[in-house]
């Protein structure tokens, strides 16, 4: 049996205010939760404020079994939250309250250790969006082993973005992942081929030197790049609750496979059932269900292709 890797969601971690009610997320958070789900040990590592919503953070983590052991508190600045409104097809439209207190997260001895001893990290370009939290995030890729896994999951909000800090994670990362809405933004701000995925896809993976490039298309599936070719997925048909958190579930189920030595097309089937499955619950962080995970993965077959 394959031993549990330390697998750490990097940045945001924010309360998402829901029509249905108040629920944990941030991508890095969403990321760390699926990891551990799958039995790797899934660190959240970002800043909350010293007040009551940083409190029930911290009960969650314990509630989701993660622990809170890197997070800190910052009292000068709030707990992020964010606005999320969903349209007729469950697709989430987010107001960020800017700043809050995982923009300001600090290097420390702490993260030192915790990036020496990483299998893999995932980061996007939202906590980039202020000097201390870009730097802090760029010494801990720095400072993780050569052959540690380093995810940018773009993940595109507002405005919170720049040419700049998509060049540079590109630059640093061994798998990409974007979605079909954020491929035309990111091929412009790059001077990248944006005609179609498989065009941005060569010219991306050969001037980041990338090793797999992922692209998600919702319910259409996902496309994967590497420099040897192409893995093309059909995604799987459920009853979408909310799209909240699915593609981090993704991410992450992409990940835990790539670093367990399946496939590529092995890790793509299993991460596209994690989408789904997460797309068919409430919030980013669902429970497990009564029949548990995998078996409940197993019940989207061929017969839910697109």
């Amino acid at each position: 049996m394959n031993q549990p890797l330390t697998i750490v969601g990097l940045g945001e971690l924010l309360w998402d205010l829901l029509p249905s009610g108040r629920q944990l997320g941030g991508a890095p958070a969403n990321f760390a939760y699926i990891s551990n789900l799958l039995g790797d040990t899934g660190i959240v590592v970002s800043r909350i404020g010293a007040d009551g919503l940083g409190n029930d953070i911290r009960e969650s983590l314990a509630t989701f079994g993660l622990t809170d052991d890197f997070l800190q508190v910052d009292d000068d600045h709030t707990t992020g939250t964010v606005q999320v409104k969903l349209d007729a097809g469950g697709q989430p439209d987010f107001q960020i309250t800017c700043p809050a207190a995982w923009d300001f997260l600090q290097w420390s001895e702490s993260l030192l250790r915790l990036a020496q001893s990483a299998d893999a990290v995932c980061f996007g370009s939202l906590a980039q969006r202020s000097p201390e939290s870009r730097k802090t995030i760029r010494t801990f890729l720095q400072s993780l082993r050569p052959d540690a896994a380093r995810v940018f999951d773009v993940n595109l909000r507002q405005a919170f973005y720049s040419a700049e800090v998509l060049a540079d994670s590109m630059s640093r990362a061994t798998i990409v992942k974007l979605n079909h809405d954020e491929l035309p933004k990111v091929a412009a701000l790059l001077q990248l081929p944006g005609d179609g995925p498989h065009c941005f896809c060569e010219a991306a993976l050969e001037r980041f030197n990338l090793p797999l490039i992922c692209v998600t298309r919702g319910a259409q599936g996902s496309l994967l790049a590497e420099k040897d070719g192409f893995y093309e997925h059909p995604g799987y048909r459920v009853n979408v609750s909310d799209a909240v958190g699915a593609g981090d579930a993704f991410t992450a189920g992409l990940v835990h496979q790539i670093l367990h030595g399946a496939s590529l097309e092995q890790a793509s089937d299993f991460a596209n059932r994690m989408g789904a499955w997460v797309a068919s619950c409430s919030g980013a962080m669902p429970g497990v269900p009564d029949e548990g995970l995998l078996a409940s993965l197993a019940r989207f077959d061929q017969a839910s292709l697109s």
